[in-house]
């Protein structure tokens, strides 16, 4: 049993609480401006699975719904998958708490990933589509106009990972995207915020964390093996993962290999010197040096 707090401690501890309190409200509301995720009347429909990222997006939104200079509305949805051991009555008890509009969907899926997937294989594929298909029905049944779910930059990061050592493809997760059924839009508010910001967020919220007995039951998981591969260059090399997530939104076409976003048959000699040019590593001194050595040069010929 934890020892109760010094009057001290509780002040410092209150301190840290709402600095970083502002420090996700802040970019959760940057990544909204950013990539127009909600818009003036939106019903946004909060995907709340149980655990620490969907409570953190949920309590994120409610705070910036009284103060953002838009109006918008929000309902949360859990959909009860039936896993053996779900206390049911965990999300309405926290909702009515806290005065949300909330609807449940029972479907039973979690039954029909045990029966189709091997035992040792991954779930979360399977699981992962039908509860999207679930979702995307639900919205339209509430009239949501935005699908808000709970992916955060660590989320986006590891899927690049992913998707670049076993599917061969630099893709990452889109902040805001048409759901596969070309019907809703979908968003991720809190895709400029780092896990353990929202781990230290849930727990000075103490929010009810439900633990999921399906992906949460598989620890040799690729997505867990790429999550330990960033979480180790984060400690031998500080700032490696900012930079990463970074460049994200800083693509240069032409020095990739995609004919299909960049016209190399075309590409010509032009005179015109390249503002992309292969500069990056470059020490800063070099770039008023090397005026002068070219001009040199030049006269040497």
């Amino acid at each position: 049993m934890n020892a109760p707090l010094t009057a001290r401690q509780a002040q410092k501890s209150a301190f840290e609480a709402n600095k970083l309190a502002k420090h996700l409200r802040r970019a959760v509301g940057q990544a909204i401006a950013d990539f127009n995720m909600i818009e003036a009347g939106d019903k946004v429909m909060v995907c709340l699975s149980g655990g620490k990222d969907s409570f953190a997006l949920l309590d994120i939104l409610l705070f910036l719904r009284e103060h953002a200079p838009i109006d918008f509305d929000i309902v949360a949805v859990n959909l009860d998958q039936k896993q053996p051991g779900f206390p049911a009555d965990v999300l309405p008890k926290y909702l009515r708490e806290i005065g949300v509009p909330f609807h449940i969907e029972d479907e039973d899926t979690y039954s029909i990933v045990k029966r189709v997937i091997p035992e040792g294989k991954t779930t979360c594929s399977l699981c992962s589509r039908l509860r999207r298909g679930v979702l995307y029905r639900v919205a339209g049944e509430l009239g949501a106009t935005k699908i808000a779910l709970g992916h955060h930059r660590d989320d986006i990061l590891q899927t690049l990972f992913l998707n670049m050592f076993f599917g061969g493809k630099m893709k990452a997760m889109a902040p805001k995207l048409v759901s596969d059924d070309g019907r809703n839009v979908v968003v991720r508010p809190l895709a400029y915020c780092r896990e353990a910001d929202l781990e230290a967020w849930a727990e000075a919220r103490v929010f009810p964390i439900i633990p999921c007995n399906l992906c949460g039951s598989q620890p040799n998981l690729q997505r867990q093996q790429v999550k330990q591969m960033l979480q180790d260059w984060d400690k031998r090399f500080p700032g490696r993962i900012e930079s990463m997530f970074r460049s994200l939104g800083d693509v240069v076409p032409s020095h990739l290999l995609d004919a299909g976003l960049f016209d190399f048959a075309g590409l010509k000699a032009t005179g015109i010197p390249d503002a992309e040019g292969d500069i990056a590593f470059d020490a800063p001194e070099l770039a008023t040096a090397l005026p002068q050595v070219v001009g040199f040069q030049a006269r040497e010929d």
